[in-house]
């Protein structure tokens, strides 16, 4: 019997349960980790075992969990394979999530071509584009249709989440067409910020904002570097200790000046950053709208 599309959608983050948004957020990275440690036949894990797999702190951790209800057995952990099913649950993976990628160029081809996410719960019912020359080749077994269809894929294919893959000048459009269609989840890859209604839940993943935060924190490891004629990629915090400088500004002077060594020492710290209770990491982080 199929089901209406209100009974595919997704419930805000933070809203189901009262958990917050910066754990929701960790979530899916715990889920990869056991996914791994599942895959590898581990049956148990600590949570100091999961946190520092999933590059979060045990207390921070343990939280977190305590909101799924799961608690762990002391002196054992938790139970893997229940752990897979309590945080897919939360998440929504328990059920199919019928996808619509609008954009079949090589971003959506890419994206229809991974085989990671049938295996998490989400199928990809139709590939769509403008471009004539695309529409109806064969992508990944799936046929690509014309654009125009957007609100009949969506209504044919019982649509829960929409992935945009277009250039930014399309973005929104496509965007609009979605929302008016139902659709109130999407997941964004034009580098453009889209205008929704409060009730529609919008994830922007941009890889070049990504690649720009990086560039900017190899160029303070290279800066620090320098000061101490490190070569390519060598340890900064080794350089340091090995000259026998000191490890804090405030160490390198009696009133508190700081040096040239001091100065790097702090550099080197600013690199290493200090996030916030409500950080998270992820291999490739995506940025809320």
């Amino acid at each position: 019997m199929s089901r209406g599309p209100s009974a595919r959608r997704p419930a805000p983050a933070g809203n189901h349960h009262g958990i917050p948004d910066a754990t929701v957020a960790r979530l899916p990275v715990y889920l990869r980790v056991l996914y791994g440690m599942a895959d590898r036949g581990v049956t148990t894990v600590s949570s100091e075992e999961l946190a520092a797999a999933a590059g979060v702190n045990s207390a921070k951790l343990r939280k977190d969990l305590s909101h799924l209800g799961s608690y762990g057995t002391r002196g054992v952990g938790y139970d893997v394979e229940y752990l897979v099913y309590q945080v897919s649950r939360e998440l929504g993976l328990t059920q199919d999530w019928p996808v619509l990628i609008v954009g079949a160029g090589n971003l959506g081809r890419a994206l229809a071509n991974y085989g990671g996410f049938a295996s998490r719960g989400f199928r990809i019912a139709a590939l769509l584009d403008c471009d004539p020359g695309v529409v109806g080749t064969v992508i990944a077994r799936h046929t690509v249709r014309s654009a125009d269809e957007i609100e009949e894929a969506v209504r044919k294919f019982d649509v829960a989440i929409g992935v945009i893959a277009t250039p930014a000048a399309a973005a929104q459009n496509v965007c609009n067409r979605l929302v008016a269609a139902g659709v109130r989840s999407i997941l964004n890859f034009a580098p453009v910020v889209l205008n929704v209604p409060s009730d529609v839940d919008v994830r922007k993943v941009d890889l070049s904002i990504e690649l720009q935060i990086l560039a900017f924190h190899a160029q303070r490891r290279t800066a620090a570097a320098r000061l101490f004629d490190l070569p390519p990629g060598g340890d900064l915090a080794r350089g340091i200790a090995a000259r026998g400088l000191p490890a804090s500004p405030a160490a390198a002077s009696p009133n508190g000046r700081s040096g040239r060594g001091a100065r790097a020492a702090a550099e080197s710290r600013a690199v290493a950053g200090s996030g916030s209770e409500d950080d998270y990491t992820t291999g490739a982080q995506a940025v809320g709208t």
